[in-house]
């Protein structure tokens, strides 16, 4: 008899149980795709599927708020002052660690712990388009790697927590909206509404999103245009809150899904309406039955009255909602919002996982030299030296990652209750 093996025996045959009892685990994407199911969002069995999730805001696009610079608002112009400080290659190096620290596996993992059960990853066109995208000899968009190779990464991390990502273009090529911030975009060029360029970048980038991903159930949905703000037929609506018609943004999305069920027949797709994602005039119903409304809610009433337009689009459209973004509040209008939305069967993405500042899961604190720096570009205090700007740009970067972030337990409880009272953790999760 072999006593070595004997001795080792019951340490090998607990591991031999713990992988069976993993690969039996139901999976969340086992039975396929989550969809539109009249007014319901349904999961790959068709169980109705409450998307409890926080937004990846600030990692691929940074608004000015989130950095401490409110007055810069928007990425371009946060990257254009730090460049004229320490340089081009240097700010270019600072925005490889952020986006390599900001978000990461930890993450994720800490949010299935939690108790969430999905992730809306905001994305900046640049990142997965090159600045020069056409090549003049094959007349193709030549891709940028480095958005599909972090899409990538957070796909491998949710599945491994059995939880779903919805994809969000967040900035688009040119920008849909006046409020430069939430799209990154530079007013001296064409948006993407005056832009046929711009809108043909659009509709080849959801193109080839479908094309590599069209087979991953893990992938929930796409929000096909984050929070378009635009006046078309009033030029002086710059939310475009007042717009009756909507006609060239009915024009993008019909363009936009039928050139993604052309390649991908299986996502749930999601919608926006102008004004932040409020004004639905003119742009229903969608020809698409897998399709679901998002709408946003900040800092309005958390009374049923408050969603009620949006619960009689759900009805008279026959579509789900989805309020793909909400936050920046207490907790106690946290607590009481998500309450309304799930009374009302509607999932919800809180805004933002971290920042600098509090209010969300997760806080970045700011070493001295980079509030040194932000002083500084809020007009609040001297120039630093270049060298002092960088190490307080690296230092905020590294100080980004998870395991040096305060963790906030308060907002977590006011989204999903105390010791999580409506959390089912996914199989699988630590």
């Amino acid at each position: 008899m072999d006593w070595n093996f004997m001795r080792h025996f019951p340490l090998w045959l607990t591991r031999l149980l713990v992988v069976c009892l993993v690969s039996l685990a139901p999976s969340a994407y086992a039975q396929g795709f989550v969809r539109a199911d009249h007014q319901q969002i349904v999961d790959g069995q068709g169980n109705p599927l409450i998307l409890r999730g926080v937004g990846l805001g600030g990692w691929m696009v940074q608004e000015g708020y989130m950095m401490g610079l409110s007055n810069l608002k928007a990425q371009h112009i946060i990257r254009s002052h730090i460049s004229r400080i320490i340089g081009e290659k240097k700010t270019e190096q600072f925005y490889q660690s952020w986006r390599d620290n900001a978000v990461t596996k930890a993450d994720i993992d800490a949010m299935a712990r939690w108790g969430f059960n999905s992730v809306r990853l905001p994305m900046h066109w640049n990142l997965f388009i090159k600045d020069v995208s056409l090549d003049t000899t094959t007349g193709r968009i030549v891709w940028n790697e480095e958005g599909f190779r972090r899409v990538d990464a957070l796909i491998a991390w949710v599945k491994a927590n059995n939880m779903f990502l919805i994809l969000d273009l967040h900035a688009a090529p040119g920008g849909q909206g006046h409020d430069i911030a939430i799209s990154d975009r530079d007013p001296r060029k064409p948006s993407l509404w005056d832009s046929r360029e711009n809108q043909a970048k659009m509709i080849a980038l959801w193109s080839e999103i479908a094309r590599r991903y069209k087979d991953e159930p893990a992938i929930a949905g796409y929000d096909l245009l984050n929070e378009p703000n635009w006046g078309f037929q009033d030029k002086d609506d710059k939310g475009g809150c007042r717009e009756t018609g909507n006609k060239p943004m009915r024009d993008l999305y019909e363009r936009t899904i039928r050139a993604i069920r052309a390649i991908d027949t299986h996502h749930m797709l999601i919608i926006e309406g102008n004004c932040w994602g409020n004004n639905y005039a003119g742009l229903l119903p969608v020809a698409d039955s897998n399709t679901a409304l998002s709408f946003h809610k900040y800092w309005t009433p958390t009374t049923q009255e408050s969603i009620e337009p949006f619960l009689k689009l759900r009805e008279q459209y026959d579509m789900p909602l989805w309020n793909g973004e909400s936050g920046e509040n207490n907790n106690d209008w946290y607590a009481r919002a998500v309450a309304l939305q799930e009374r009302n069967g509607i999932g919800w993405a809180w805004w933002p996982l971290k920042k600098i500042g509090a209010g969300n899961p997760l806080e970045i604190k700011a070493g001295a030299d980079y509030r040194r720096l932000s002083a500084y570009l809020r007009g609040e205090g001297k120039k630093p030296p270049a060298k002092v700007a960088f190490a307080g740009l690296m230092q905020l970067a590294a100080d980004s990652r998870f395991d040096r972030n305060t963790y906030h337990q308060d907002v977590v409880d006011a989204l999903l209750g105390p010791s999580g009272r409506h959390k089912k953790m996914p199989s699988g999760s630590q």
